[in-house]
């Protein structure tokens, strides 16, 4: 297929690469709409406990609190006359506001929980008015920094509605400042690494070609379906650096075929052929592993898979197809515009890591011991690792909302605004409900129990706090209320508490909120995690069995997938919930989202699987040839090392920028992708691969009897190299 491939596109350059111009045309005009359609949500199963809560009660309780003003008094008392009268006009202001509803005001209702502990800030809660559309931007313009009676009060915004669009702004304006830097960065050391600059921009139109297309893609989907905002950072990461892995390997390989003395054309196709063939692989071994996240029910991890699995698909076209019509047509000029006294890589074998490759291979365990002591030791923190889900605190503390959040934790007795949420499916008399809230309020950790009743501290009734709770259409809501962080282990015991409290009498209950949204989360996705590890496995498996012919060199290749990720796992948690790097890269310590170590394992195993599919390729071929054993992989890795290595250098580069980012989760996403790609084509390729092939011998390319028959009926290994056949002019 892949000579075929290549006798096509040689044949039909100028018509391919028109077609392929106006494909990216097309997608670019598409996926300017992108942004407009994806959503900041996304984190919760659909079908848990507490997403079916929320939806209860957004239909029996129409108005919740969407909004949160914190208000600071400026001379330190909410209560002083001075304060009080602005925080008058202020609410009066608030309700006259057509965009907002149901505002409720502790200049109002002086009620003890709404009242900061040393007085100093005092709540005004708001919702987004039945006839609006939410619109926080426009409430942030109006209302954030604002203050009222000259300096005597001044209003921050909290609430989720903030929170998802302060994350959302910032991660537009991170995204464009991290392709500012990664971009020009990325082409000079593309010049630098071929040599030449025309190389150097080909390789760049590819993946360039690959982030319009996943955008216009992105676009579609968000038009179909809920699609994340965050798939947009994967899309860019992806496509600069996969293209560029793909162009070295492309373009090194048409070098490498002209060295030998094929014309140019026939060297293109045979680099189709050749390198066409492990790209093909590569693809598709990133985008099963992409596919994993199909299985989970939170629509911010599937759309990683969409995101990633399109770029792979596009990228990888437009490498096999688009740059080798690109290359045919270029001619002898794609070594123009060459830099002096650099000669670039050319395909050829790299001293370097030929020395290396013979080292570790006669001294296999001298070379591995010390790499696999290290990784375990990476891996140490994982014992420690804690969960838990984004909130404000993952937005820098100029933020409007992470200033209101701050404040929210340090200075209330009890954030009312993050409570455990209890709502009946059908309304329920007085006596059983007080019973019910009286039960509540005696859990540990508990502060209060909120109700239509009134509010119940340690099982009776509190006359001194003014009544909070409210009745619904034919539903009662009881807002149970900690001193615990919602996103802590023990606010998550609390849920599996309040869960298993018996239901007041004549009525089931739902139990939502934060902290029940993260219980849930965790686990749909930890009831999920077998399923993933199983389909890896499989398709690993099957994938590099159909590319090597062997059952052992996948088994292999996971043991080392795992040790590798394994290692910078621990490096994250060591990172960002220890907090050791907080000061540099100026983010909050925070409990690990399991949602993100979800993604960068699967992100990261498909990454790694392209740098063991470029490697063992080689290898393979070098053993169709006559090479056996040691010489194989000598000789293999001195192939592609120098190209593996500088293409993780300048892949990393493109997740390693998003580290300029001010929301801490791509900040995490970004370093962890980057480390774990250097991490695998270094350590693990570079050392543990060739260590472990020298290691298991011929075993490691065994297979039963049925099994190597079936290869040979199947397998699509690279072929050998055929005779040259007379160059057909392109065109």
């Amino acid at each position: 297929m892949y000579r075929w491939i290549g006798e096509v596109v040689t044949r039909r350059a100028r018509l391919v690469l028109a077609l392929g111009v106006l494909a990216v045309v097309i997608a670019g005009v598409v996926g300017v709409g992108a942004f407009g359609k994806l959503q900041t949500d996304g984190f919760d199963d659909p079908d848990s406990d507490s997403s079916r809560a929320a939806a209860l009660l957004d239909e029996r309780f129409p108005g919740g609190a969407d909004y949160v003003f914190v208000i600071a008094a400026g001379d330190g008392d909410v209560d002083s006359p001075l304060s009080s009268n602005a925080g008058a006009e202020l609410t009066a202001q608030l309700r006259a506001d057509p965009m907002l509803t149901d505002v409720v005001s502790y200049f109002d209702t002086r009620a003890g929980p709404m009242r900061s502990t040393d007085g100093a800030h005092a709540l005004v809660t708001a919702s987004i008015a039945p006839d609006q559309d939410a619109d926080p931007a426009a409430v942030l313009e109006r209302y954030d920094g604002t203050t009222a009676a000259g300096d005597a009060l001044t209003v921050r915004i909290g609430g989720g509605e903030v929170v998802g669009e302060e994350i959302g702004g910032q991660i537009g304006r991170d995204l464009a400042l991290a392709e500012s830097i990664a971009i020009p960065l990325i082409l000079v050391l593309l010049v630098l690494a071929f040599g030449n600059v025309v190389g150097a921009l080909i390789t760049l139109a590819v993946g360039l070609a690959a982030i319009l297309g996943t955008f216009a893609e992105l676009s579609i989907l968000g038009s179909a379906t809920d699609v994340s905002i965050y798939a947009v950072n994967l899309t860019s990461g992806l496509g600069l650096g996969l293209a560029v892995d793909y162009g070295l390997l492309m373009v090194a390989r048409v070098r490498e075929e002209r060295a030998a003395g094929r014309d140019h054309v026939g060297a293109v196709r045979r680099a189709v052929e050749t390198a066409g063939r492990t790209i093909g692989f590569s693809a598709a071994t990133v985008a099963v592993a992409l596919a994993a996240l199909l299985v989970f029910p939170m629509y911010f991890l599937r759309s990683f898979a969409y995101a990633g699995i399109g770029v792979m698909l596009i990228t990888a076209f437009s490498a096999i197809v688009l740059l080798p019509a690109g290359l045919t047509l270029l001619g002898d000029r794609v070594d123009a515009w060459r830099v002096p006294r650099i000669r670039g890589i050319r395909g050829e074998e790299a001293p370097t890591w030929a020395r290396l490759a013979r080292f570790v291979t006669r001294r296999p365990l001298l070379a591995a011991l010390p790499v696999v002591a290290g990784l375990a030791v990476m891996t140490v923190p994982l014992a420690g690792i804690e969960f838990g889900t984004p909130d404000d605190r993952v937005l820098p503390t100029s933020a409007s909302s992470r200033q209101a959040g701050d404040v929210l934790r340090e200075d209330f007795a009890g954030d009312g605004t993050h409570p455990i949420q209890v709502v009946t499916g059908s309304a329920v008399a007085d006596e059983p409900l007080a019973s019910y809230a009286g039960r509540l309020s005696e859990l540990d950790d508990v502060v209060r129990v909120d109700t239509r009743l009134g509010s119940y501290v340690d099982g009776a009734l509190d006359s001194s706090v003014p009544v909070a709770g409210r009745q619904g259409q034919d539903a009662d809501l009881l807002s149970v209320v900690s001193d615990l962080d919602p996103h802590s282990a023990a606010a998550r015991q609390l849920v599996e508490d309040v869960r298993d409290e018996t239901a007041p009498e004549g009525s089931a209950t739902l139990v939502g909120g934060a902290s029940a949204q993260l219980h849930d989360q965790m686990s749909g996705i930890g009831q999920r995690l077998p399923l993933v590890a199983l389909w890896l496995v499989l398709t690993t498996v099957v994938i590099l069995f159909l590319f090597t012919g062997s059952i052992v060199q996948p088994l292999r290749a996971l043991v080392l997938n795992a040790l590798g990720l394994a290692a910078t796992l621990g490096a994250m948690v060591w990172v960002f919930q220890e907090g050791h790097l907080a000061g540099v890269l100026g983010f909050t310590p925070l409990p690990m989202d399991s949602s993100m170590m979800v993604l960068l394992f699967c992100v990261a195993f498909g990454l790694s699987m392209d740098y063991e599919v470029f490697v063992l390729g080689r290898i393979k071929e070098m053993r169709d040839r006559g090479l056996r054993g040691e010489e194989a992989v000598v000789h293999g890795l001195a192939h592609t090392g120098r190209i593996v290595s500088t293409a993780a250098a300048l892949i990393a580069i493109s997740f390693f920028a998003f580290c300029v980012s001010s929301v801490s989760f791509i900040q995490f996403f970004g370093l962890g992708t980057g480390l774990a790609i250097l991490i695998d084509a270094t350590l693990i390729r570079g050392v543990l691969l060739p260590a472990g092939i020298r290691l298991l011998g011929e075993v490691a390319w065994w297979a039963p009897r049925p099994l190597r028959a079936l290869h040979r009926r199947v397998g699509l290994a690279e072929a050998a190299s055929p005779p040259d056949r007379p160059a057909v002019p392109a065109r």
